[in-house]
């Protein structure tokens, strides 16, 4: 894609803070601009940018971008020390092969595998260079639930052994709580206080088929991060663990020769949620190697303080991410991973959203705190690092409404609603689709358990219920497959290259999710009460406050 000109950017610049929109489209007229949707996407992502990766110079000129925008509503600016930035310090991990082993011992025979071809290895972010020799047993998708009947660790000794596993959770768990229970970090903290010092992630043939090894394996110089504590270190860098590792099919149906049960069985036994724990035949050495690197990034924070003195101090935090992948390490041609659609889309949806309530007849009583995080593609480890460290008062956030990746290829007349169902805001969003002549679509990949990877999932942990709308799957025109369209992006163009300003968007669709999200926060902040967590909610159970 052809880099814009300085002067093209600042013209870009000037249309967003002057346009409005008269465009009809489905259902009631747009309050929202196309066109300054549009020229926000533009500008950030253009190859001038590199991809906005955490920690790097294309990402510190979307956050400057971002700040100028909200500096030109008249908002305040609500990062560190009366800025627009709040500091954010992360840890760069970068995998060495160089010295990673994986070696199987069994009845006095040792068999080594190849790095990238057999096994790959992952980032101990405690130590360049970590090893560790032990027993393996094999704990199903080590999801421990009792309370939904299911405990994958129940009666396991796994102190001083590698846990061996599957991921995902349990088909007849609903959607959230698979979601919840799939989270790498969930079964880090059961697998360490069950004592684990290692674990193995098993490859099943239904991934690979879609997301073949190979590709998985060519991003192995694409870095990690972590965010750095107080004291200094990782964030749930869980030492315990002293190294992790996966393995494709071929390589995971050897760990289970000569066990009771067969690679095979055992997965059948886990996708009917019947799996049992067992040991493994032998012991195994995993060793990782890493360089790291101190960095820090932003994330930038403006405010509209909200009008009723007695609810100023309270905040509805509106959030997108504004950072990408950057520049593929490898491969030949075009390398820059633009991000279009993800998330230079959410992130012009928010500005629009913002710029829109500053020009609202109807003001918010509560304040409205307007979030563009960095590092969401490391792992949420910027709204992560908000949601601890707020720079607004943290007893007064009390909802989050969150964009991010919404693929409008075309004319919808739907969205898909993560996280509403679970509190009084599920009224609320009802109410702000209808009214803006949509409709709301069930979740229609529930196996990608988006809920746990975009930025809502870091407030839903602190207790804040917390909704994010993604774009529908139901065209205007009814001979357009809108799934399809969904799926094509995500196999083509999803972390590629290709999600560049030159595919179709619509973005006059993207402006109708502004006129929605910016009407749920409107309601929200006028509302008589905060919003809660529906009376036995699992969400509000495992993470409201008390």
């Amino acid at each position: 894609m052809r880099i814009t000109t300085l002067f093209s950017a600042a013209a870009l610049a000037a249309l967003v803070t002057g346009c409005g929109s008269s465009e009809q489209g489905h259902g009631p007229r747009l309050v929202s601009s196309p066109a300054a949707i549009e020229a926000h996407v533009r500008f950030l992502a253009d190859d001038l940018l590199e991809g906005r990766e955490a920690g790097t110079r294309g990402y510190d000129i979307a956050a400057l971008y971002a700040a100028a925008q909200f500096g030109a509503l008249g908002l305040e600016p609500a990062g560190d020390d009366g800025g627009w930035y709040q500091r954010v310090p992360l840890l760069k991990g970068a995998r060495v092969l160089e010295g990673a082993r994986f070696t199987l011992k069994r009845e006095g025979r040792i068999t080594a595998f190849k790095v990238l071809d057999e096994f790959m290895p992952s980032i101990n972010y405690n130590a360049e260079s970590s090893e560790v020799t032990a027993p393996l047993v094999f704990v199903g998708q080590a999801v421990k639930a009792p309370a939904l009947g299911h405990d994958d660790l129940a009666g396991v000794d796994l102190k001083g052994k590698i846990a061996v596993m599957f991921g995902g959770a349990p088909e007849r768990f609903s959607n959230t709580e698979r979601a919840v229970h799939n989270s790498s970090r969930e079964k880090a903290i059961d697998l360490v206080a069950a004592g684990a010092v290692g674990t193995i992630y098993l490859g099943k043939p239904k991934d690979e088929a879609k997301y073949a090894w190979t590709k998985y394996t060519a991003n192995w110089a694409r870095p990690g991060m972590r965010l750095k504590g107080k004291d200094g270190k990782p964030v749930d860098g869980f030492p315990q663990l002293a190294a992790s590792i996966s393995l494709p099919v071929a390589v995971a149906r050897k760990l289970f020769e000569g066990a009771p049960v067969s690679y095979d069985e055992a997965l059948a036994r886990v996708e009917k949620s019947e799996s049992r724990s067992f040991a493994l035949p032998g012991s195994a050495t995993l060793a990782t190697r890493a360089r790291f690197e101190t960095l820090e990034s932003h994330n930038v924070v403006a405010r509209l303080p909200g009008t009723d003195p007695a609810l100023a101090d309270e905040s509805v935090v509106f959030s997108a991410h504004l950072d990408h992948i950057g520049i593929s390490p490898a491969g030949e041609g075009d390398r820059i991973n633009n991000g279009a659609t993800d998330n230079a889309l959410g992130s012009a949806i928010l500005l629009e959203l913002a710029r829109q309530m500053t020009r609202s007849t109807v003001k918010p009583k509560r304040s409205a705190v307007f979030l563009l995080v960095t590092a969401e593609e490391k792992g949420l480890l910027g709204a992560e690092y908000f949601a601890e460290f707020p720079t607004v008062p943290a007893e007064g956030i009390v909802a989050n409404v969150n964009m991010d990746m919404p693929v409008t290829m075309t004319e919808l007349t739907d969205v898909i609603s993560f996280g509403a169902e679970h509190s009084t805001l599920g009224p609320m969003v009802a109410r702000a689709v209808r009214d803006n002549g949509m409709t709301i679509t069930p979740d229609p990949l529930p196996e990608e358990t988006v809920f746990v990877r975009s930025d809502q999932y870091a407030f839903v942990r602190k207790g804040i219920p917390a909704v994010y709308l993604d774009a529908g799957i139901k065209p205007k025109d009814p001979t357009i497959d809108g799934k399809k369209i969904l799926e094509d992006f995500l196999e083509h163009h999803y972390h590629q290259p290709s999600d560049q300003v030159d595919l179709p968007i619509h973005y006059a669709s993207a402006a109708r999710m502004a006129d929605i999200n910016l009407r749920i926060g409107l309601m929200v902040a006028n509302a008589a009460e905060r919003p809660r967590w529906n009376e036995g909610d699992f969400l509000g159970q495992r993470f409201g406050k008390k």
